[in-house]
């Protein structure tokens, strides 16, 4: 494949990914609308246990296959073969083992979630472990050939047939006048459509691949050579990916245990931790862009650091954090700023709002965490990651269970901001110990202060009018002219300032492209 082909692959991948995400985070207020909190809080309850069984099946088989046939196609196209059915068999029996565990211990799963009216959701969600795993092994299969398309477009079906049909069962079950805990359930069976609908698209597009693996001969001596190797390229690579997800999983089990230890119903919870997970549902949409700008220029400190170019891989790491916080201050701050009316507009109440705010200004180290953990797994540094993650989640196992029983929703809010703060101050310690780089400088205090000026301007006019009073319309029409108008402010700010320039600008995502059409167009002018 050349090298075009390859580029116009990844930037596909990218596209993909960034929607998938996007769709897997927006759904969440249509969902609230629809079916209300406490089917929104025994969602988000349920899915992150999900996540990280998912994650564990998985085990990085995809990332694994991709690299070993990637060598397998330069060194013996012989291996092929039995790297691909070896990891199909693993991803099956990973599956199943995660599922057949989850089914046995669903009873006390689901009290640990707050109640028995978890376990049906947890039941149906953890069957989409059956099918997803081996979904995951197509994906890493043609990656190894350098094809990211197949990979782009599974995840958008899958995503998009999943959203679609949460929606459409949760809509005919409340309709249907069914209880919290059945419409919850019903809305799981989307993510296993979505996925069986992933894997037909990736099983017929395997079938009628030029790549398709030729047959040969394979034994149990064979699978038992390549597991061991796949095992020992995806198990690194899984911890790595699972750590983040830890944190999620946390709070699934320590909110409702502190809700509880405050005298809080079963009921009661599943509609709080709805509330909570509003907050979340916006902070994932925030970072989603955030990260995916940042993060794509994480490959460019890998290939420093192979290069043993040491002046390039902190000018890499500099610039990341430069895009980190020229897009993710004015984020957390503009969220923080229109948590009322958005608020009142997305999820049709003003309950939680404090927690809302708390939650929506943690966004920012959100976001600078997971730029720093990119950071240290591009420097080769993943186990030293993980080991940051892994005592941030014992943090926030903690602080989750005080915080949550002496100040309830707001508690749990707290405990996010002050974690994500503490990972965030904790990577760049290491980063710097590694690779010393200019943590702070003007530049940066500059947008932070221009974050908050504008942060000033569109909030400033929410705590005077009587918003409480207000429609839904109203309330997004104003969060709407506001998004505009701060964003309007922010740069205006930047640019007088003088942080940015045409050069900072063209450098980053999509701007470049944007520059060189208009350069372009001004050539063709008479």
């Amino acid at each position: 494949m050349n090298k075009s082909t390859f580029l116009k692959g990844t930037i596909i991948l990218t596209i993909a990914t960034l929607t998938s995400k996007v769709l897997g985070s927006i759904f969440r207020i249509p969902l609230q609308n629809i079916a209300g909190d406490e089917v929104l809080g025994i969602f988000s309850l349920v899915y992150p246990v999900y996540m990280v069984a998912l994650i564990l099946s998985v085990a990085g088989i995809p990332t694994a296959i991709s690299k070993l046939i990637s060598e397998a196609r330069v060194k013996n196209a012989e291996h092929i073969y039995p790297i691909y059915r070896t990891a199909g068999i693993l991803a099956l029996l990973f599956g199943v083992t995660s599922f057949t565990l989850i089914f046995l211990f669903s009873n006390s799963i689901a009290d640990a979630l707050g109640g028995q009216d978890t376990r049906l959701s947890l039941l149906i969600v953890a069957s989409t472990l059956l099918v997803a795993p081996y979904m995951a092994v197509y994906r890493g299969y043609f990656q190894g050939f350098e094809d990211m398309r197949p990979t782009g477009i599974s995840q958008v079906i899958e995503q998009f047939i999943r959203v679609c049909l949460i929606l459409i069962f949760a809509y005919l079950l409340v309709e249907m006048g069914q209880e919290s805990s059945i419409v919850a359930g019903g809305v799981m069976v989307g993510s296993i459509f979505g996925a069986l609908a992933s894997l037909f698209y990736l099983k017929v597009k395997y079938w009628r691949s030029p790549v398709k693996a030729k047959k040969n001969e394979y034994s149990f001596s064979i699978f038992k050579r390549w597991s061991k190797i796949i095992l020992s390229v995806s198990f690194p690579i899984a911890i790595g990916s699972l750590t983040m997800a830890l944190l999620n999983f946390v709070d699934s089990f320590t909110i409702p245990y502190g809700l509880k230890q405050a005298g809080v119903t079963s009921g009661e919870i599943h509609s709080l931790y709805g509330i909570y997970s509003r907050g979340v549902t916006l902070v994932q949409i925030a970072t989603v862009f955030s990260s995916s700008m940042v993060l794509s220029l994480i490959p460019l400190i890998t290939k420093q650091m192979a290069e043993n170019n040491l002046d390039g891989t902190k000018r890499a790491i500099e610039k990341t954090h430069f895009v980190a916080h020229l897009i993710s201050w004015p984020a957390a701050i503009g969220l923080f700023a229109l948590s009322v009316p958005l608020n009142l507009g997305l999820f049709t109440d003003l309950q939680g709002t404090t927690m809302l705010s708390i939650i929506h200004f943690s966004s920012v180290f959100t976001s600078l965490t997971l730029l720093g953990t990119g950071i240290l797994q591009g420097i080769n540094r993943a186990n030293v990651a993980a080991i940051v993650i892994l005592i941030g989640v014992g943090l926030k196992t903690v602080l989750n269970i005080l915080f949550v029983q002496w100040f309830g929703l707001n508690g749990a809010a707290l405990s996010t901001l002050f974690v994500y703060l503490f990972l965030y101050i904790i990577n760049t310690v290491l980063i710097y110990k590694y690779i010393p780089f200019t943590v702070l400088n003007k530049q940066v205090i500059k947008m932070v202060f221009a974050s908050v000026v504008m942060g000033v301007f569109i909030g400033g006019p929410t705590l005077l009018f009587s918003i409480e009073n207000w429609s839904r319309i109203e309330a997004l029409g104003y969060a709407l002219l506001a998004i505009g108008f701060g964003a309007s402010i922010y740069f205006l700010q930047l640019f007088f300032y003088r942080v940015l320039n045409r050069t900072d600008v063209s450098e980053l995502p999509i701007a470049n492209r944007l520059f060189n059409r208009l350069q372009r167009g001004k050539g063709r002018k008479p």
